[in-house]
């Protein structure tokens, strides 16, 4: 791990003089204390945030791992280059000795024509990449976890948190097509990426594929991914790259990108959790990605595709239950969290912002939606169902043609005369 330790010693002084200041100014303002009470008060706070701090720093000396190269991002990220033996999967204990897997045989079907630019990210700007053997990893930093609830739920959704059911609450509010009754072996789809308004810290709004097995209880399994604006994760307002997977709803297992073990990653030039560029812009260019995610016949990984060709990685099966068979579900859409007072909607956007029927060009999509069936082949839905939460704030519109297949427009302003 990299870190200036004259910052940390900064840090480390400016916490504990303003702790001492803060316990003095509450014995000050509390005469009837005893000496021996107004003590333990001043003792107690800084033991506990000495506690935190060296939590955070052991955290932090976890996930940042001893790299070969480090390259500066335009945006303040730090990319490491770490040694693909070395990357947090490994540290899984059902992954101990594992190597990296040589890719398997794609989906019958695949549509190679496509072309993906790599440099669909900032920190690949300048043209530099990470050497054969390394993977590149965002740098956590010590801020980062300090914006999360805890040290032990940073990286990790609300156990609230989820894929959209048949019941509303807990904040988060999706607009999303979803197959489901059948067995499901991958998905593919392009989504075109935006910068959408997030009002409040703890809020995100994202754009993704989902991956689903089990019930909505504690068993659930998910494989996520997309893209998100998330400035309680990441620190900014910036669309980025991400993965996410669970094998219990949330709870204990599973992690955004490579912040716990699990995901295996193969590719030595994206970064994921890294900010996406260019965006989609209103009544202007569009920006879209394909994503690929499929269960490997042969030893049963589920692996993702970036473009058409860039393969990022693979969530081995033994980290599932349910995924470890097939899925029984997909979803493709939007998701937003809204953590206004009851009768106060967010203005959180979903999306490009803008509803469904204004069509291209200003309402965010999903094209070219398929499935991947039993016998490992791509195949176009045929029983896409949309659904819209609450559809006076964001909602979604289906159709099919013959340049797009399966799409639909999606999204929304939050907040608005019919969503107050």
């Amino acid at each position: 791990m990299e870190m200036a330790s004259s910052n940390s010693c900064c840090f480390f002084l400016g916490l504990l003089l303003l702790l001492a200041s803060a316990s003095a100014a509450a014995a000050a303002a509390a005469p009837s204390l005893s000496s021996s009470a107004a003590a333990n008060n001043n003792t107690f706070q800084p033991r506990k945030e000495i506690i935190k701090y060296r939590r955070i720093r052991a955290h932090l000396r976890r996930l940042n791992r001893p790299s070969l190269k480090t390259i500066q991002s335009p945006d303040g990220d730090t990319i490491d280059c770490v040694p693909s033996q070395l990357q947090p999967a490994f540290d899984h204990p059902r992954l101990k000795g594992h190597k990296p897997l040589k890719p398997p045989p794609r989906p019958r079907g695949h549509n190679f024509t496509e072309t993906a630019d790599e440099r669909f990210q900032l920190w690949m700007s300048s043209g530099e990449s990470c050497p054969e053997g390394t993977i590149p990893i965002r740098r956590t930093k010590e801020e980062d976890i300090l914006r999360a609830s805890s040290v032990r739920r940073f990286g990790r959704k609300p156990v609230a948190a989820r894929v959209r059911r048949d019941s509303g609450g807990s904040g988060h509010e999706h607009a999303v097509g979803y197959v489901v009754g059948d067995q499901y072996y991958g998905a593919k789809a392009s989504l075109n990426v935006w910068a959408p308004r997030v009002t409040s810290p703890s809020e995100f709004s994202l754009s993704q594929i989902w991956v689903i097995a089990g019930s909505f209880g504690n068993d659930l399994n998910t494989i996520e991914a997309g893209w998100q604006v998330s400035p309680q994760l990441y620190g900014d307002n910036s669309p980025r790259f991400f993965t996410y997977w669970t094998t219990d709803a949330y709870q204990a297992t599973g992690c955004y990108n490579l912040l716990c073990s699990g995901f295996v990653q193969t590719n030595n030039r994206i970064a994921i959790g890294a900010a996406i560029s260019p965006t989609s812009k209103y009544n202007g260019g569009q920006f879209d990605i394909s994503l690929l995610v499929w269960k490997d016949p042969n030893h049963g990984n589920w692996w993702l595709e970036f473009g058409s060709g860039i393969l990022v990685g693979y969530w081995p099966s033994v980290l599932f239950s349910h995924l470890a068979s097939h899925a029984s579900m997909v979803q493709f859409g939007g998701e937003i969290v809204n953590t206004r007072p009851s009768g106060l909607h967010t203005s959180t956007q979903m999306g490009s912002g803008h509803f469904a029927h204004e069509g291209f060009g200003r309402a965010s999509y999903f094209r070219n939606l398929e499935i991947v069936d039993w016998d490992n082949s791509l195949i176009p839905l045929t029983n896409l169902r949309v659904l819209a939460d609450h559809s006076n704030c964001y909602d979604i519109q289906g159709g099919v043609n013959s340049v797009w297949g399966n799409y639909f427009y999606y999204g929304g302003p939050g907040r608005n005369v019919r969503c107050p």
